[in-house]
């Protein structure tokens, strides 16, 4: 056996080593095909003993034309697509769309600074962006690579391909759906968020859906649901701008704990409370509960996005197909077609019923 050296091996190293051409030695890793099971282990073995790894994956993708990875950014730190059962579920969705097409996924989260220069260097062939803001570094950084990507839950003003569902329907029929059963007294509970485009939701008295000329959202499914139940609120001759927001800096249920008390301990409280997701809303369902506020006979909850946990905790709320929205993301993006709008549907549960008397 040759002695080793101090320098990495090669794999012309390799092919000197076996008395084979140079291709012999590649097809083994990149066209296995091409050669007998038994010639393709001895090559591998021999590079095993030389203690050479394989082609350089940068230098292989730039010879194919072709990376076999997807890249799936998205407004959060890296624990959230792991934590967030809305966003695991678009992930698995993600994840089964890249198994059918053959090819890897690369996650590019929200860094502090910035990861602007991660999509800039990630060995990918094209972006999903799942709704970040439509003025992030990070889209233009993806665009100045001239690779392909495809946005989910983006707004109109943003030009490319693109996966949305339909959030302001969703929202219409669970504000309808406590209209009809009586309800006047709403209150709201959302993320905070520091963005005058979308939405004032500091105090009331202000309309959550003010909007200004910019076409670019912080988040643009927020804007649309919060549309979504402004306008069947309104039509029911509510003044859209006393009715409450109170929202809270994260998105888990703690945060929806905090916000509801703001409304809950209220003299005049609502007697129906909207959230922006199931999350958010199983939150409200623990303080409601902490303070003996029956739901849904003192209160009634609706979220958003029908996790698994709504179903447990007899949540009204919004369904949206979360999994179908990212296989959809990677099939436009890979396949091409059309953009995609999902449909939503409410689902009725035990959380919401008649106002009280």
């Amino acid at each position: 056996m040759a002695a080793r050296t101090s320098q990495a091996p090669t794999l012309a190293a390799v092919a000197e080593h076996l008395g084979v051409s140079r291709t012999t030695v590649s097809n083994a890793y990149n066209r296995p095909d091409q050669l007998s099971p038994t010639l393709r282990e001895r090559v591998l073995s021999a590079a095993r003993d030389l203690g050479y790894t394989g082609p350089d994956p940068v230098a292989r993708s730039l010879r194919r034309g072709k990376a076999g990875s997807l890249g799936l950014v998205f407004d959060h730190r890296l624990r959230y697509i792991f934590d967030d059962p809305a966003a695991v579920l678009f992930l698995s969705g993600v994840a089964a769309g890249c198994e059918e097409q053959g090819t890897g996924l690369s996650l590019v989260p929200q860094l502090p600074g910035g990861a602007a220069e991660l999509v800039r260097s990630a060995l990918v062939d094209g972006y999903v962006m799942f709704c970040t803001p439509e003025d992030d570094e990070r889209l233009e950084a993806v665009r100045a690579r001239g690779l392909p990507y495809v946005l989910v839950d983006f707004s109109p003003y943003v030009d490319g391909p693109r996966v949305n569902i339909d959030d302001r329907g969703g929202a219409r029929a669970a504000a309808r759906h406590l209209l009809d059963l009586g309800h006047r007294r709403f209150g709201l509970v959302l993320p905070y968020q520091d963005d005058s485009t979308d939405a004032d939701t500091a105090t009331e008295g202000s309309d959550p859906t003010r909007t200004t000329d910019r076409t670019r959202w912080r988040c643009f499914i927020r804007h649309e649901r919060l549309l979504g139940w402004r306008d069947p609120i309104v039509d029911a001759g509510i003044d859209w701008a006393s009715v409450p927001v109170s929202s809270s800096p994260e998105s888990d249920a703690d945060s929806g704990y905090r916000a509801a008390a703001a409304l809950l301990d209220r003299a005049d409280r609502p007697t129906a409370i909207l959230c922006l997701s199931d999350v958010l809303a199983l939150g409200v369902m623990r303080a409601a509960q902490e303070r003996g506020i029956s739901v849904p006979q003192d209160l009634s909850v609706v979220g958003y996005d029908d996790i698994d946990a709504a179903a447990a905790a007899r949540l009204t709320t919004v369904y949206q197909p979360h999994a179908a929205k990212g296989e959809e993301a990677v099939r436009l993006l890979t396949v091409g077609g059309d953009d995609v709008l999902l449909p939503t549907d409410l689902v009725v549960r035990a959380s919401s019923g008649p106002a009280p008397s």
